[in-house]
C-alpha cells in the first residue's frame, strides 16, 4: 500500500474473526517495529506474542476486571455524547472479547537498556510502525493499555521480570469491519507557523 493510504486508513480495529494469523505475517509486522528510532539507538524493546487460548483468555479476564472499574465510575458521569459513547461500546466489546483475538502482542520497556524519561518516545513509535505495518498487510490492530490496570498479574503469567515495564498490549487479527478513512481535525486547525497563533493557508 501506498504509505499515505496506510497512514490515512489505519483505524482502531475492535472486532476480529477467529481466522488464525500466519507467522510469517507476525514476524513482518515485528520487524517493522524494530525499525523504529529509539533514545540513543537503545533498543529498549521486547514483544511477547500470545497465541495460546488459555493464556489470551486469562489476559481477557484480567483486561475486563479493569475496564468493568472504570466503566463504572464513567457511568456515574454526565451522559457521554454520541461519539464518545460509540467509542466506548466498541470498547466494551473488546474488553468482552479479547481473550478471542487470535493474537495478542505485548510491548515492553526494558529498564536495564534506558532510562524511563525516554520509555514512551522509545516504544511508541515501534507500536506505531507494528501498526502502519499490520494495516498495508491488511490486519487489524488497536493499541491498549489497559491491561496496566492489572500488571503485576499480566507480568507473573507471562514470566516477565521485575525490570520489564509492559507498555502496550496489541490484539492482532483479520478484521471484522472496515478500515478508514479516519475523521480528524484538519491540520490547518491544529498548526500554527514561527509563533503560537499564526496560521497559514494550503
Amino acid at each position: 500500500m501506498d504509505i499515505f493510504e496506510t497512514i490515512h486508513t489505519l483505524r482502531a480495529i475492535r472486532r476480529f474473526k477467529p481466522d488464525p494469523v500466519p507467522d510469517e505475517l507476525i514476524w513482518k509486522v515485528l520487524d517493522a517495529a524494530i525499525h523504529a528510532p529509539s533514545g540513543t539507538n537503545q533498543q529498549p524493546w521486547n514483544f511477547v506474542v500470545i497465541r495460546d487460548p488459555e493464556t489470551r483468555k486469562r489476559i481477557g479476564d484480567l483486561y475486563l476486571e479493569v475496564w468493568n472499574s472504570f466503566r463504572s465510575r464513567q457511568q456515574q458521569q454526565p451522559e457521554e455524547d454520541p461519539t464518545t459513547a460509540k467509542i466506548h461500546a466498541s470498547a466494551d466489546h473488546l474488553a468482552h472479547h479479547l481473550g478471542e483475538a487470535p493474537v495478542h502482542i505485548l510491548v515492553t520497556f526494558n529498564h536495564q537498556i534506558s532510562s524511563a524519561t525516554v520509555a514512551g518516545s522509545s516504544i511508541f513509535p515501534a507500536v506505531q510502525n507494528l501498526m502502519l505495518a499490520a494495516r498495508a498487510l491488511g490486519l487489524g490492530t488497536v493499541l491498549t493499555t489497559t491491561h496496566k490496570g492489572r500488571e503485576a498479574q499480566v507480568k507473573e503469567l507471562l514470566g516477565i521480570p521485575e525490570h520489564v515495564e509492559t507498555m502496550a498490549l496489541i490484539p492482532l487479527g483479520w478484521p471484522r469491519g472496515r478500515f478508514g478513512p479516519t475523521s480528524r481535525r484538519p491540520a490547518e486547525e491544529v498548526t500554527f507557523w514561527d509563533k503560537w497563533g499564526e496560521t497559514s493557508k494550503r
